[in-house]
């Protein structure tokens, strides 16, 4: 059998278990046109599991971020969690990033139907509110869908630990030999689904907003300042929004166009705050409005930038 074949054999294997039609069909395109290098670059490796979790380009194939990659990456944690914890609880979390939600909803339907309790968030969060959720309601683990500060073509999966906590080894090295056992002798098509899972109760946001306003400087002059405030098309608006205004400080001025969450990432092509040109239009706003602050956050609303006037 030549490589190709090889390669072939694998794709239409892996094509078998997905239940996502778009990357069945760049499967069917790559193996029409006998593109070896593509299936490849696909099927050649895997993306590894690591205490980052998973992190990668979306597509077809083990060295993608896909739903299949993701399903067994939730049978993964799931049976570490059940052979560690007594009552295993997991909560997780999305960005904007395209096909977050639906990692997401894929994770907490197998979580539940392996006997994890899980816990969904309703609505694109912050990631911190992630491992804030995990602490507050005593769970095993928490599950993040976000490639942070990526590219726009990527997306991933981050793990938390039980304290809120990135996992660390040898807990990292763990969960990936679940995954391994599972995604070399098992299929996704025969993994049970099931909707018993509960959403994370409205009251973890309202007290993570609380808590976070109540760090502010209560300077008495703080309402006089005018800050620029750029979400880099992610999720953390909303959130501060609410946060300046429980605070009582002035509303902020937005970078507009890259205010609402948009996981295309428009006007940046590498929407990280610290990268060169990411901040252009932050600076831009600031200048306009004779701002003292700049304050930009990724897209998963865990980094944060700061700029301030200096004349």
């Amino acid at each position: 059998m030549s490589s190709l074949d090889l390669l072939v054999a694998k794709a239409k294997s892996w094509q078998a278990q997905d239940p996502d039609p778009e990357t069945r069909a760049e499967l069917d395109a790559l193996i029409s046109s006998h593109d070896e290098q593509a299936l490849a670059d696909r099927f050649g490796s895997r993306l590894g599991f690591g205490t980052a979790g998973l992190r990668g380009e979306l597509g077809a194939g083990p060295n993608r971020m896909n739903r299949v990659l993701v399903a067994q990456a939730a049978v993964g944690i799931a049976r570490y969690l059940k052979a560690n914890f007594d009552d295993p609880s997991c909560v997780i979390g999305f960005d904007a990033r395209k096909n977050s939600d639906v990692f997401a909803k894929d994770s907490a339907e197998i979580f539940a139907a392996l006997g994890v309790r899980a816990y969904l968030y309703d609505t694109l969060v912050a990631t911190p509110m992630v491992a804030f959720a995990v602490r507050e309601l005593g769970c095993s683990a928490g599950v993040m869908v976000t490639a942070s500060h990526n590219p726009p073509a990527d997306n991933g999966y981050k793990v938390f630990d039980h304290t809120g906590s990135q996992i660390i080894p040898p807990m990292d090295a763990l969960i990936a030999a679940e995954i391994g056992k599972f995604a070399d002798n098992e299929s996704v098509n025969d993994l049970v689904r099931s909707s018993d899972y509960q959403s994370v109760p409205a009251s973890i946001s309202a007290d993570y907003l609380q808590g976070v306003s109540g760090l502010l400087n209560r300077h008495s002059d703080r309402k006089s300042l005018k800050i620029v405030y750029s979400a880099l098309h992610g999720v953390g608006a909303k959130f501060i929004e609410k946060i300046f205004e429980i605070s009582g400080m002035d509303p902020l001025i937005p970078v507009a166009s890259q205010h609402k969450p948009d996981g295309t990432f428009p006007t940046v092509t590498f929407p990280n705050p610290e990268e060169p040109g990411a901040m252009d239009k932050s600076m831009e706003t600031a200048k306009a409005n004779n701002a003292d602050l700049v304050l930009a956050n990724d897209p998963d609303a865990d980094r944060l930038c700061v700029a301030y006037r200096d004349s």
